[in-house]
């Protein structure tokens, strides 16, 4: 009776150990967090550095089959307009209201700020 105890309980946790997995992240996060912190510490001669980082950041995630988090492809964008790459901001604006809708008015009103732009 003991030896059927211990073997219930061995297989029982066994059962519970394979079913069990760590949690799996909703976006990712990678040099976002960084790129937007220097961004914020007015670190502006790295514009570009921080435009390549978060394309590789968006590449890598395409890979994994992951999501960007909300917010990147608006910064992205703010980015781009401080180059003045005006289509390239407003594609990274359209793509954050088509992912994130719930961003679209504060999308519109950037857009509207720039010449020629429709909503």
């Amino acid at each position: 009776m003991k030896t059927f105890n211990l073997y219930l309980l061995l297989a029982s946790s066994l059962l519970l150990t394979a079913c069990a997995q760590g949690p799996r992240n909703l976006y990712n996060w990678d040099q976002y967090q960084t790129v937007v912190y220097q961004h914020m510490q007015g670190d502006e001669t790295g514009v570009e550095a921080q435009i390549t980082a978060l394309e590789k950041n968006q590449q890598e995630a395409s890979a994994k089959g992951q999501a960007v988090p909300p917010g990147f492809h608006a910064h992205l964008g703010m980015l781009y307009a401080q180059l003045g790459k005006d289509e390239q901001t407003r594609q990274q604006f359209e793509t954050e209201k088509r992912l994130f809708p719930e961003s679209a008015p504060f999308m519109n009103f950037l857009m509207s700020n720039k010449k020629g732009v429709t909503q």
